[in-house]
């Protein structure tokens, strides 16, 4: 067994919503901790514009770009946070395939890491997660919930 075998890479998926700041924090502080590493996921929903072709292609052309900016800037926020170069990758279709898809490609990935709204809706990932990945994955999960502090998260990590 090689180093890279026994060193920790959380998996985290960017989106737009308050908790992934939170995610984003623990999972950095944490693989800082241990020596590991962050693999930052954006996963582009699938166009569902299917009238003109050339339409679709700008369309999923800025949706690319638009998550290249958005992983750029959380990556140097990774950066910022623990020193450590996040490993990014975009992915298109639906979030528990991609998930999925993407944790059975990296043998590496030991920990996938989600946030959850505390108030009402927990979000989309903990839904896909409690729907459909909790069958599939065979590896821990960490819940981040939104309403923890900078000092809460520091004092876990």
């Amino acid at each position: 067994m090689s180093e890279q075998d026994n060193k920790w890479k959380f998996l985290i998926i960017a989106d737009d919503t308050p908790e992934f700041v939170k995610v984003l924090r623990l999972a950095s502080k944490r693989a800082e901790k241990v020596g590991g590493s962050v693999l930052m996921l954006k996963i582009i929903p699938p166009a569902d514009f299917q009238h003109w072709m050339s339409v679709r292609d700008i369309m999923e052309e800025e949706a690319r770009e638009e998550a290249l900016e958005t992983l750029d800037y959380y990556a140097k926020e990774i950066k910022r946070i623990s020193g450590i170069d996040a490993e990014t990758v975009i992915r298109e279709g639906k979030p528990e395939e991609v998930i999925s898809n993407i944790i059975a490609e990296d043998r590496d990935i030991h920990l996938l890491v989600l946030g959850a709204n505390v108030d009402g809706d927990p979000g989309p990932l903990i839904k896909s997660f409690r729907e459909v990945l909790l069958n599939e994955l065979h590896m821990p999960v960490l819940v981040v919930p939104g309403n923890m502090t900078d000092e809460e998260i520091d004092k876990f990590a």
